[in-house]
């Protein structure tokens, strides 16, 4: 898909990936409406837009609140008069502790976020990606969904069900304009453990050669994304780590997650 001239809905917008992708999108020529919680991150991605702006519309809204999310189709169609991809980028993570030291209410404002929100997005604009020659529908996963990270239980057990549910809904839309991507990104230098309320403790050891951590630089990631909707790819592995960890979870799954387990064990918390 050509991106120019075509307007896309790109949840997170306000900081992290979601920013980057709303940029670029941008850049490259789309119109754009950015949704995000938090209307100071949203005046932050206008003013980086620069003369570009004029092309973006911004909404802050609740991907949880599904009354909210079901108004605002018809706000974009207000502000853009079309719309033609929809990117689910907005998510969190949680407290790095064991599950069973995990409040019943966290739990639920993980899955409500990461699975919920992006079971509400699509629920409100499929119909309108439906009616468009050809659309997009990109869904932000996680490398976690496939290789469990410590402490990260819950985070992951909502992004392997964004996987699913965006594999099939590939299954379900191969006959149809819409071309579904899922993404599966690796670590990125991104702001999430803030946006989450939680903390991430110090790995023993992360520090010695940071070189080879490979942390992408959120820009990057949204390259990669974008370029992997524009070809209509069917999935999107973000970052060497994680293209490593999905070849390795094939090959050897248990191996890979003890591997994981006991390399990050110091994420857990006490």
């Amino acid at each position: 898909m050509d991106v120019a001239g075509k307007v896309f809905v790109v949840t997170g917008g306000g900081n992290g990936i979601g920013r980057e992708v709303v940029l670029l999108l941008l850049k490259r020529g789309a119109r754009v409406a950015a949704v995000d919680l938090s209307p100071e991150r949203l005046a932050e991605t206008q003013a980086l837009a620069g003369p570009a702006a004029s092309r973006l519309s911004t909404h802050v809204v609740n991907v949880t609140d599904l009354a909210a999310v079901e108004k605002l189709p018809q706000a974009v169609l207000d502000a853009h008069g079309q719309i033609d991809g929809l990117l689910n980028v907005a998510g969190i993570i949680q407290r790095f502790v064991h599950f069973s030291d995990l409040e019943t209410a966290e739990i639920e404002r993980v899955l409500s976020v990461n699975f919920w929100g992006v079971v509400n997005m699509v629920k409100a604009f499929l119909p309108y990606l439906m009616a468009m020659p050809e659309s997009s529908l990109v869904n932000v996963s996680s490398m976690g969904a496939f290789i469990p990270v410590p402490g990260q239980t819950v985070y992951g057990a909502s992004k392997a069900a964004v996987k699913l549910l965006t594999e099939g809904l590939h299954a379900e839309l191969r006959n149809s304009p819409v071309r579904v991507t899922v993404v599966f990104p690796g670590a990125v230098a991104t702001s999430i453990t803030q946006n989450s309320g939680v903390r991430a403790p110090a790995v023993a050891g992360a520090n010695e050669n940071a070189a080879n951590q490979k942390i992408l630089a959120p820009s990057a990631a949204a390259e990669i994304i974008v370029n992997g909707m524009q070809k209509g790819a069917y999935r999107v592995v973000v970052g060497s780590d994680a293209r490593v960890m999905d070849w390795f979870t094939r090959l050897v799954p248990e191996r890979a997650m003890t591997m994981i387990a006991d390399r990050m064990a110091g994420l857990l918390q006490r």
